[in-house]
């Protein structure tokens, strides 16, 4: 069953063009172009996410997200075209789970909403498989080619994020999101250190998954042919 997701936002090319694409990722969605419609929706119908514009012609996004918030904790999505860290910071301390800046790209917005949904909703796959490499989640081992590597937790993670999105590429940022957890105030260039020391840890002679990206990111290149 499709995860439904109710998309608050008051430019109908905008709304129109992100269901577009939520729906060829596999998705349902439902259009709000007001506030007012928005909070009808939300009390009539059960949603598995929420993507709130924060600025409505009839109502404060921030406000609506704390609103929403106090009575369910369905994950949220902040919308906006504003960039200052502040009104990130207000965004993320009303209660939203992700915010994410104006224009944005609609592969990257997919991403972000799996992410936020495999960290709400408790629904983790426990084991993800790749070829040799096996990550059992539940038990935290992580294997190649049948032998344990030992990895930290935080590496686990990255791996989870490479694994569950094999042959994407993914961001530092989008990395940090899936693999942190939490709000992240240090530097990307520390993904780049922990790829650094996967690589020392699962490359081989000839077996080299994890890709380099220049000027976009990370790809964990496999095929299971």
């Amino acid at each position: 069953m499709s995860r439904n997701i109710l998309v608050v936002e008051d430019d109908r090319q905008t709304a129109d063009w992100i269901r577009i694409y939520l729906e060829r990722a596999g998705f349902s969605a439902e259009l709000a172009l007001s506030a007012r419609e928005a909070r009808a929706l939300f009390r009539e119908h059960t949603y598995d996410l929420i993507l709130l514009d924060l600025m409505l012609p009839d109502g404060d996004g921030n406000e609506i997200c704390g609103e929403f918030r106090r009575e369910s904790e369905i994950p949220i999505i902040m919308l906006t075209a504003r960039s200052a860290r502040s009104d990130r910071l207000q965004g993320l301390s009303g209660g939203a789970d992700d915010y994410i800046t104006k224009p944005f790209d609609p592969d990257e917005l997919v991403l972000r909403i799996k992410a936020v949904l495999r960290r709400t909703s408790g629904s983790i796959m426990e084991r993800l498989s790749c070829g040799p490499m096996i990550l059992d989640q539940k038990e935290g081992l992580f294997t190649l080619f049948g032998e344990t590597v030992r990895l930290s937790t935080i590496q686990r993670e990255i791996m989870a994020a490479l694994m569950g999105h094999a042959n994407c590429i993914l961001s530092r940022q989008q990395l940090i999101d899936m693999a942190y957890r939490r709000e992240f105030d240090g530097y990307d260039r520390a993904v780049d250190t922990q790829i650094q020391r996967l690589r020392h840890l699962i490359h081989r002679d000839g077996f080299k998954p994890i890709e380099t990206v220049y000027g976009e990111g990370y790809r964990l290149a496999w095929r299971d042919d």
